[in-house]
């Protein structure tokens, strides 16, 4: 088979966008170029990439195939790359993550620091529900995740990095305010705002509950903690979040922390990537970052 990364370069970009006219805005080349490199290459190969039904466009099996590959070059050409300048003594390249999005209250103050020590280097971070997150993990799009809860069905290689308490937050006028060492079973009947199905927190407050024997009231399910703190300012109940999600503005006027006993519940941020996956040494060194702070 011959083809060449130009080829390459143009068939992942029009897999990515499933159009001929995106791909050749974003490689800045005319439609006719796009569609004779994809042809060249499908003739290489010899096998059709891509088929047509109606004016939606597909990927075939051997196009499928060809994805995973141009993935995977790809990903070992910038290690590469990345790879000469450390010899070079530089730190230069890219760096692309994806965290759950509790994390936005404290990971951009990590790339900061990060940042100032690494400024050659370009990151890529995305910030997306848990679900999200795993179906990046499933189609390797990054080289690490943050997450609080790491999933059990796919092969990563996990560390922990970051405690993660998670509290009970209400109104700053709830009756509960200000009381101490308040028995968990003050909790039964009260109206509770929860984070949504498949949420880590949402996981680790039903397991203490069911322990605990505790009921309360669920009267919404939210998918943000920022949409959660502002129902709880509103009057509509408590809720367990993150404490890294409180802001010390907050808790000095809408909201304040509940002392209830089996409150904080200890969790942590995990930092992981796929277990088959050669880091890049930009990668590698972001992770020794982590475990470092």
């Amino acid at each position: 088979m011959q083809a060449t990364l130009h080829q390459l370069k143009v068939f992942s970009t029009v897999a990515k966008h499933g159009s001929f006219t995106r791909a050749a805005d974003e490689l800045n080349i005319t439609q006719p170029t796009v569609s004779s490199q994809v042809k060249h290459l499908a003739k290489a190969v010899g096998l059709p990439l891509f088929e047509q039904i109606g004016k939606q466009l597909y990927l075939t099996e051997a196009g499928e195939a060809l994805v995973k590959t141009c993935r995977d070059v790809f990903d070992r050409l910038e290690n590469f790359e990345m790879q000469v300048a450390d010899l070079k003594g530089m730190k230069r390249g890219k760096l692309r993550l994806a965290a759950v999005t509790t994390t936005k209250y404290f990971v951009p103050r990590l790339l900061g620091t990060f940042c100032g020590t690494y400024p050659e280097i370009d990151i890529s971070l995305q910030v997306t529900n848990h679900q999200h997150l795993m179906q990046r993990m499933a189609h390797n799009e990054d080289d690490l995740y943050i997450l609080s809860h790491p999933p059990e069905d796919i092969d990563l290689e996990v560390r922990r990095f970051l405690e993660n308490p998670l509290v009970v937050v209400a109104k700053s006028d709830h009756p509960l305010a200000g009381k101490h060492n308040i028995p968990i079973e003050e909790l039964n009947g009260e109206p509770f705002i929860s984070r949504e199905a498949g949420s880590g927190t949402r996981r680790a407050v039903q397991e203490l509950f069911g322990k605990q024997k505790i009921s309360v009231r669920v009267r919404l399910e939210l998918g943000s903690n920022e949409a959660i703190k502002q129902a709880i300012a509103g009057g509509l109940g408590i809720s367990v979040l993150s404490k890294h999600s409180l802001f010390p503005e907050e808790l000095q006027k809408e909201l304040t922390i509940l002392d209830i006993c089996k409150f904080p519940i200890e969790r942590y941020w995990y930092v992981a990537y796929l277990s088959s996956k050669q880091l890049s040494a930009i990668a590698q060194t972001f992770l020794e970052y982590l475990l470092a702070v």
